[in-house]
């Protein structure tokens, strides 16, 4: 399970997650990044932990595959939130063939579109 600390809430953090940072497209999801960028200046201010969210709309499938999906977006989550920048803001859509999609599946395209946008992958 992906720590509390870890996880995004706010509708305007999935917002500005959405529509300021950079995405990388796979045939199960969307992965949206926003690179945290902490003032170096800042006195005593730690970096912020990177926060992820997962948006899984009904064309996914019904309340069940919808929760099912969205456990495993979480669980595949937390093993990368450490490959990403501190006070990044991650947000994971899943595309309709998510839902029907197994484990690996879904760990495969993650990691693709995280490479991506980590400057991993060519475009």
């Amino acid at each position: 399970m992906l720590p509390t600390e870890h996880r995004l809430r706010r509708r305007e953090d999935f917002a500005t997650a959405v529509r300021r940072g950079r995405r990388a497209g796979r045939p199960l999801l969307v992965v949206h990044l926003r690179s945290g960028a902490p003032d170096p200046h800042a006195p005593g201010e730690s970096a912020p932990p990177t926060r992820a969210g997962f948006v899984v709309s009904k064309a996914v499938g019904g309340a069940v595959v919808r929760n099912k999906v969205k456990r495993r977006l979480r669980h595949l989550m937390r093993d990368r939130v450490a490959l990403l920048p501190a006070g990044s803001l991650v947000v994971v859509r899943a595309l309709p063939g998510a839902g029907d999609a197994d484990h690996e599946q879904l760990a495969r395209d993650l990691d693709a579109a995280i490479e991506r946008l980590l400057g991993g992958g060519a475009r």
